[in-house]
């Protein structure tokens, strides 16, 4: 047996119920994917994106839908070691990519203060509009349930507002196209134990503006999402069920019992109909 095969059968038998059966019940629960549609996996090179491009292979063979994917990986600036790790974990997991560059490191990289948000509007331009001119009416992007819970509190922490990460949304500036987060219900610690079980090296984050963000002892750190992921470990110590209940706090919001929210801009107050 290959090893990308190895790797298949561990998706499907070692880690069927705290992967595959998340993995497929994501896209049956957000209706994520039709019949016909033709979807580019994004690969960043990290273990989610990677495990993504393997889920969707798997559902393409096994699932009743018939669907086409291309496997497109930007290469925003990356340093020579971390685009050859990303064509040599493609070859070992049997996965065909397409690499196309852009520069938006070098440009995020005169922006004052923090370039976070910019880069991640950059990247997604560029996404966007190579998987349109590859004939793709959506992309697939690799957040996963831990990614969810953490910007749920980021935007009430640091925000002061209720939202969340959307388990797929419909492009405001590419008309037809649409994201999705297949892997929406899935456990960060479970990639990561299937990412040893298979011995599989990954590059982290490689962006050269967070290069120098330390990570203490203590595990803190200057980044927001590292400081959420920090605090939903500790809470967890406490209640096993915390992180469930921060992602449904967002499935039961009750209208009669909130101040004020906005929908298209507007804001609706209580004291409207009180």
């Amino acid at each position: 047996m290959e090893r990308y095969e190895q790797i298949e059968r561990s998706i499907i038998k070692k880690f069927r119920k705290p992967i595959w059966r998340k993995f497929t019940r994501g896209i049956n629960d957000y209706d994520m994917i039709q019949e016909g549609d033709k979807i580019a996996v994004c690969i960043s090179g990290g273990k989610d994106s990677m495990l993504l491009a393997k889920l969707l292979q798997e559902i393409q063979k096994h699932g009743k839908m018939h669907f086409d994917l291309e496997f497109i990986v930007m290469d925003p600036g990356y340093n020579e070691s971390n685009r050859q790790r990303i064509i040599d974990n493609a070859a070992i997991m049997n996965i065909p990519i397409k690499i196309f560059d852009s520069d938006i490191f070098g440009i995020v990289s005169e922006v004052d203060g923090s370039p976070c948000y910019l880069c991640a509007r950059m990247r997604r331009g560029h996404l966007y509009k190579n998987a349109q001119d590859l004939g793709c009416n959506k992309i697939a992007l690799g957040h996963h349930f831990d990614d969810v819970v953490e910007t749920i509190l980021m935007g009430m922490l640091y925000g002061a507002q209720v939202q969340t990460m959307m388990p797929k949304l419909h492009s405001t500036n590419f008309e037809g196209m649409q994201l999705i987060r297949p892997m929406y219900l899935i456990r960060e610690v479970d990639i990561i134990d299937w990412c040893n079980y298979n011995e599989l090296k990954f590059i982290r984050c490689a962006c050269r503006m967070t290069e120098n963000i330390e990570i203490l002892e203590d595990g803190s750190s200057n980044s927001k999402r590292q400081e959420m992921k920090n605090l939903v470990k500790q809470l967890e110590q406490v209640d096993s069920n915390i992180a469930m209940n921060i992602f449904r706090s967002v499935e039961n919001v009750n209208l009669k019992t909130i101040i004020a929210y906005k929908e298209d801009g507007v804001t609706h107050h209580f004291l409207d109909n009180y």
